[in-house]
């Protein structure tokens, strides 16, 4: 069983184990808890950690994950104990002369490193904040100053926010932790883009997956497992058009947990492999269970709960069952819940599943047929502001206002509010790219529309403090260039901003000019009809002159006011 203690006023996590001894350190935050104007802060501080230990005899390593940030490793006891000392005084006094330099570090892993088929199911589930920064680039590197490095550290890498944990059932004698007094940090909230479940989206091509909150349960466990049985045997060994099938269970929080399924397809069969995918999710939720999955599942389970190292294995879970303040279940307990799971049990999860669900469909294809709702992927609103038509392209715009941005175009509109942008992104080139906190995106381009540089300043003004990132600049030919003009757009051009106040002046010289000639008009008309010595047909054709001279002051000033108004 795992044995719980408290070492330098840390909680610590004991357990017996075979092999090396193994060991670690786990603090309560990641990348969710960053915004996304700061997102790879975390993973910075944890390569500024490592630094100092250089090149050693023992296996060591850092991870940052969604909510949780590890710093483990394997040898003797003492080694470990070594390397967590040196950890944890790098933590209270980090390199920061090494800023720089590991910055360019983390580009250079991020460029190098290959992209999850899945890596946008957060970004669609839960927005451009909290959860949803794991779909994103860690722009926030940019903009971390050594300041904000310290402050970071210092509220988060303390010794109320840690837990410790170590294979065997004594602590290392030379462990000696120097780590600060802080607080429990509470899980990031969990945001949400989607109006409405189940959703679907569309993603790369050759990848079907699938995204849900659950209880956090045996039953989901299980679930889970038998979710991939029925997927592999439905896609790979009848249909064949997958070769790769994988689902996960990951706890979120003290009550909930993600399940992720996930499948490739051939390019000639996407289409037959997501309705096989879909079906396979129908079946559990109203068909028939097969109780060989069943058993297999639970006897695999069970399997690995008897393994003598199953404690061990469970000890960075524990940790953070532990850091969420819930309770470590008991080995033996949680194998008797397992055993006690039902097919009836497994359906209901399969509900609770389909209801919460985020389908992503290979690219071009959708699943309203199946009852998912599409996500959203335009804004219901468009600001109030100056219209800045596209050059090459009336037909799409930008419009600037007090409140925000929006670009149309004709299948819809992209709005962020400034009081809701998520991250600015700022090149040298006046290439600006607003997100908002639903992950939708808004580009102001100086070379598609024709935007000056005082507007490109109020815009920058205008979005909440921190989160304007400036970005290196851009390859020439990264910087979009507007499409070639139509002949009809030729023939109804859009006037630039300097124009607008021509037509302004024109329409109030128009709008004066229209009154005076109403007016003139109706004196004119009462006097000659009121004439007694003028007969009908004269009386008519003055009347005509007046109202037909006034027709055309009052028709071009109609005409700029609702151009002026679009």
């Amino acid at each position: 069983m795992i044995i719980q203690t408290v070492v330098d006023g840390i909680p610590t996590l004991l357990a017996p184990g075979s092999g090396p001894a193994r060991g670690g350190i786990t603090f309560r935050v990641g990348r969710a808890d960053e915004t996304l104007a700061r997102s790879g802060i975390t993973h910075l501080v944890e390569h500024l950690a490592l630094h100092r230990l250089g090149v050693t005899d023992y296996h060591y390593n850092g991870t940052t994950g969604a909510t949780v940030t590890h710093f483990f490793s394997q040898g003797s006891p003492e080694s470990i104990a070594e390397y967590l000392t040196n950890v944890c005084a790098a933590l209270h006094d980090l390199p920061l002369h090494r800023l720089d330099v590991e910055k360019e570090i983390l580009r250079t892993e991020s460029s190098s490193r290959s992209h999850s088929p899945i890596e946008q199911l957060p970004l669609w589930r839960y927005g451009a904040r909290g959860y949803g920064v794991l779909s994103y680039p860690e722009w926030g590197l940019n903009e971390v100053a050594a300041d904000d490095i310290r402050a970071w550290a210092a509220h988060y890498f303390t010794r109320d926010n840690a837990v410790l944990w170590f294979t065997g059932m004594d602590v290392p004698e030379n462990l000696r932790l120097n780590l600060p007094a802080g607080t429990r940090a509470p899980l990031p909230a969990l945001t949400s883009a989607l109006p409405r479940t189940p959703a679907w989206f569309c993603g790369p091509p050759r990848t079907v997956a699938f995204h849900t909150h659950v209880p956090r349960s045996a039953a989901a466990q299980v679930f889970t497992g038998v979710l991939e049985h029925e997927l592999f045997r439905a896609l790979r060994q009848e249909g064949g058009y997958s070769y790769t099938v994988a689902t996960d269970y990951d706890p979120i929080d003290t009550e909930q947990a993600a399940v992720v399924a996930l499948a490739d397809a051939h390019p000639d069969k996407q289409a037959a492999a997501l309705g096989a995918f879909v079906d396979v999710l129908a079946k559990l939720r109203w068909g028939t269970v097969d109780q060989a999955d069943l058993d297999g599942v639970r006897a695999k389970a069970a399997e690995s709960l008897r393994d003598p190292d199953a404690e061990a294995h469970r000890l960075p879970m524990a940790a953070f069952n532990i850091l969420i303040g819930s309770p470590v279940p008991d080995i033996k307990q949680h194998l008797r819940d397992i055993e006690a799971v039902t097919a009836d049990d497994v359906k209901q999860v399969a509900e609770r599943a389909f209801t919460a669900g985020l389908l992503m469909t290979p690219n071009g294809h959708g699943a309203d047929w199946a009852g998912f709702v599409a996500a959203p992927t335009k804004s219901e609103t468009v600001v109030d502001g100056v219209r800045y038509a596209m050059r090459g392209d009336s037909s799409r715009a930008l419009v600037v206002g007090p409140a925000g941005v929006s670009t149309t175009r004709p299948e819809g509109a992209a709005t962020v509010h400034f009081a809701q942008t998520a991250v600015l992104l700022a090149w040298p080139d006046g290439g600006r790219m607003l997100i908002g906190h639903d992950g939708i995106t808004c580009q102001v381009e100086p070379t598609l529309y024709p935007v000056d540089a005082a507007t490109l300043a109020r815009i920058d003004g205008s979005v909440p403090p921190g989160t304007v990132v400036r970005m290196p600049a851009r390859d020439p030919e990264a910087i979009p260039r507007p499409p070639k003009p139509t002949k009809a757009d030729s023939q109804r051009p859009d006037g630039p901003p300097r124009s607008r106040g021509l037509m302004v002046a024109g329409a109030i010289v128009l709008g004066v000019l229209s009154v005076m000639c109403t007016l003139f008009s109706a004196l004119a008309t009462h006097f000659v009809i009121t004439d007694p010595d003028s007969d009908v047909a004269t009386k008519g054709i003055a009347a005509a002159v007046f109202w037909g001279a006034t027709a055309a002051v009052v028709l071009p000033c109609i005409l700029l006011i609702r151009r002026l108004r679009r």
